[in-house]
């Protein structure tokens, strides 16, 4: 039986919404193959059980020209076109509301809901200029675009949750940076007694190294690759 399918080439062939079916369906348990039939089912749109008809050697290929797609650099691309309507990225991050920036950081660390965090990111571009500066419309809910959102190019997805990713690393180490020349003005034994601590160097650099770790774990770059197939 012949089976036709239509391979992406890129991650920008690839929709938020396969991405997230694929992270839905995927468990650590898998094996290899049915981690691989999940995949190309998916990406290739056709059922699993068309997927134990394509040919050994073609399977290998499609695997490694996957993984090579998700090993590329994810660029922010601050702007793209969805339906036909051009999406603008937040202009002014020192401009984000309290409430754009609370829905960002409750849903983009979880790519089930990873939609709504797009939906905070991007919006409809209302005014442009010839130097490429815009505008984009005031943000309600997340709610308003979060469907559409599950239709962005993957390509997009990734280089926006990298750039927060980066965005946060570099905020969290200035702050330990801060921290820690903030925390040498300060008696030993008065900050001992304000952080509960033993009294004396050790309790402090204990705590530093505790503030050190917890910067590291947080500091770690999300695995988008999820399969080693």
């Amino acid at each position: 039986m012949e089976v036709e399918i239509t391979i992406p080439s890129e991650t920008k062939d690839i929709t938020l919404e396969q991405y997230q079916l694929l992270m839905k369906t995927y468990n650590k348990g898998d094996s290899e193959d049915l981690a691989a039939r999940k995949m190309i089912s998916i990406f290739c749109k056709i059922p699993m059980s068309q997927v134990m008809y394509i040919s050994y050697s073609s399977v290998s290929d499609l695997l490694q020209k996957f993984q090579f797609m998700f090993k590329a650099k994810n660029e922010l691309q601050t702007t793209f076109t969805l339906g036909g309507v051009e999406f603008g990225f937040i202009p002014n991050l020192e401009k984000m509301s309290f409430g754009e920036y609370i829905d960002l950081e409750n849903y983009i660390s979880d790519w089930q809901t990873m939609n709504n965090a797009m939906a905070v990111m991007y919006r409809p571009i209302t005014e442009k200029n010839k130097k490429g500066e815009y505008l984009i419309e005031p943000y309600e809910s997340s709610i308003t675009y979060a469907e559409v959102m599950k239709a962005a190019p993957l390509h997009v997805v990734l280089g926006a949750q990298v750039f927060f990713w980066s965005l946060g690393v570099d905020l969290l180490n200035g702050l330990m940076i801060y921290l820690e020349k903030e925390l040498k003005t300060i008696p030993q034994e008065v900050l001992a007694d304000k952080l509960n601590l033993t009294s004396g160097g050790g309790g402090i650099s204990q705590y530093m190294q505790s503030l050190k770790e917890n910067l590291n774990s947080l500091t770690k770059l999300p695995d988008y690759h999820l399969l080693s197939v």
